[in-house]
């Protein structure tokens, strides 16, 4: 299966932001038990390319993974390298956008605007991010006129309101500290807890 169809079929992008090397494989096992096969490791962590390193040896065979906030075409190339399988960015950057396809990877860069959501479909992004995710209704009203243009809503997502933005028309979700609360020590308790949301968020949008 193609990263891309992956990413579609298991729509929920579990994002790690700021937690140690040491402690990602046992969140993303916690996760994976709760039914969530996608996960994005933010730039802006503890070493990420180590984390995303970790993670590609490791659960690469069952979890697809991928890293955010990628700014510059050396980063691209650098999280690559490590495993990364698709990149996300929180601006539209052609350069960026041409990297990623050019090494392979899944382009999901970051827009709000309708003229930037479609700027980054045209340079070539294979889902677009929109953030932050205000409302469903925003959701459904940029497919009107772009149905084309797959859509990736990031940004207070909850099992409470995914549902709604699954409904107006979006093909995977960015989810966060809603998630994965990194502040949090990492307990057998906070394992636990981490699979049960989980499990909470894919029982939400299941059909």
């Amino acid at each position: 299966m193609s990263t891309l169809s992956k990413i579609k079929e298991y729509p929920i992008i579990a994002i790690i932001r700021g937690l140690h090397p040491d402690h990602v494989v046992e969140v993303a096992e916690a996760l994976y038990v709760g039914g969530i096969q996608v996960l994005e490791v933010t730039m802006n962590s503890q070493e990420p390319l180590a984390a995303i390193r970790r993670l590609s040896e490791i659960m690469g065979e069952r979890m697809v993974i991928g890293a955010g906030t990628v700014l510059d075409t050396q980063t691209v190339k650098a999280t690559v390298a490590a495993g990364a399988r698709f990149i996300l960015s929180p601006v539209v950057d052609a350069d960026v956008i041409k990297a990623t396809k050019d090494a392979g990877a899944v382009s999901i860069p970051g827009a709000f605007t309708p003229t930037e959501i479609y700027s980054a479909y045209k340079h070539g992004a294979d889902i677009v991010k929109v953030f932050p995710a205000t409302s469903p209704a925003y959701i459904r009203a940029i497919s009107g006129p772009f149905p084309q243009i797959p859509l990736l809503p990031s940004g207070g997502l909850t099992p409470q309101n995914i549902n709604g933005f699954k409904q107006a028309g979006a093909v995977a979700f960015g989810v966060g500290s809603t998630l994965v609360d990194t502040a949090q020590p990492i307990t057998a308790g906070y394992l636990q807890q981490l699979t049960d949301k989980a499990r909470d968020f894919v029982a939400a949008i299941a059909d």
